[in-house]
């Protein structure tokens, strides 16, 4: 004899009932129905099912990751934003009442502001917090508050001192590699361009002590050392803003006229140096390498002031941050601990490339 079971069950007249009064035992038994066949033959039965445990149900309402970021006024992290609202609009399938926010600093040197924002989002109860800190030390208090209120925290874009157990991951450019692969290809276009690893060289830096800073700078620094006779005059810190940089950079070659090559180390101080190079009458004839990947940066790898770009998937960041909280979270997924987001080095060789153009923004 073939049986087959469908079990249609009244559970949605004792969900409403159990949303109307709140936390309470379940009654003894549900009624449920049974249907049967038998041979071809439909059978319906009614049982009770016995239930035993007592059930929590919490209403449902808004459900907030707060991606917190260095600052909102650069097209970098313009672009990780975007990444956080395509993964909030596929989220929301899942979870209508998600809502993904989106803050920064006026400055990615302004870290008190930073801090106030993570406040105000641990005190409105955020269910997680999508973290770019502004610097390795300062955030780590008001991070270790925000685990200590249960708040889900994730890192991107620059590390973070203090127990890595206060964050559940941490999303980021392998900075220390794309600062070696940075001065890999400064090396190489001095090397083309002069016949010699020698010579004077600048770094145009943003904010000290942040940590994709020491990373990225770092590496760069030490392969420098490692693999040349390269001399690194000077490193100027822009704080990430494009007119400071345009103007130390113009300095910087004005003072070092026999300059052979300059690394820019973020966006906005990518962009400055590389004007400042332009107005110096100089493009072409230095060997300049950026950092980041919006047009302006893409348009100067084009027409030769810049040589090379190491381009940060920015995108990935945001999108792939906002998963991972929402995973951590909501889903209660144990994620990984740490998530290379990657980057391209763009040239004219492979910038109208399919892979420059995944990153390139």
């Amino acid at each position: 004899m073939k049986k087959t079971f469908m079990v249609v069950g009244l559970l949605a007249v004792l969900a409403m009932l159990l949303s109307l009064t709140g936390c309470q035992a379940e009654p003894e038994t549900i009624i449920v129905t049974k249907v049967v066949e038998v041979e071809g033959e439909t059978i319906i039965e009614t049982v009770e099912v016995p239930v035993e445990v007592e059930v929590e149900v919490e209403a449902e309402g808004p459900t907030e990751i707060a991606v917190i970021v260095k600052t909102g006024n650069s097209s970098f992290w313009q672009n990780v934003q975007t990444g956080a609202m395509a993964a909030q609009e596929e989220l929301k399938e899942l979870t209508p009442g998600l809502s993904v926010t989106f803050l920064g600093a006026q400055s990615e040197s302004n870290i008190n502001e930073q801090i106030n924002i993570v406040e105000s989002a641990i005190d409105r109860g955020v269910k997680a917090i999508v973290l770019a800190p502004s610097d390795v030390a300062a955030l780590v208090p008001v991070v270790e508050k925000a685990k200590a209120a249960g708040i889900t925290v994730v890192i991107i874009d620059s590390a973070l001192e203090g127990p890595e157990d206060n964050y559940v991951s941490f999303l980021a450019t392998d900075n220390d590699a794309a600062g070696r692969a940075c001065a890999a290809r400064l090396i190489e276009e001095v090397v083309a361009a002069t016949g010699s690893d020698s010579g004077k060289i600048a770094i145009m830096s943003y904010v000290a002590g942040v940590g994709s800073e020491i990373g990225r700078v770092g590496g760069f620094t030490e392969y420098i050392e490692e693999n040349s006779n390269l001399e690194i005059v000077t490193v100027q810190y822009s704080n990430a803003d494009m007119p400071t940089a345009l103007d130390q950079t113009t300095n910087v070659l004005a003072a070092n006229p026999d300059l052979v090559g300059i690394f820019g180390a973020n966006e906005p101080t990518a962009i400055g140096m590389g004007r400042a190079i332009e107005q110096a009458g100089l493009a072409g004839k230095i060997v300049a390498i950026g950092f980041d990947g919006n047009s302006v940066l893409a348009e100067m790898v084009q027409n030769g002031t810049l040589q090379a770009i190491a381009v940060q998937s920015s995108y990935n960041m945001g999108y792939l941050g906002v998963l991972t909280a929402y995973q951590a979270a909501i889903e209660g997924i144990e994620v990984e601990h740490f998530v290379d987001t990657g980057f391209v080095m763009v040239d004219q060789g492979n910038l109208d490339s399919e892979e420059a153009k995944n990153v390139l923004y």
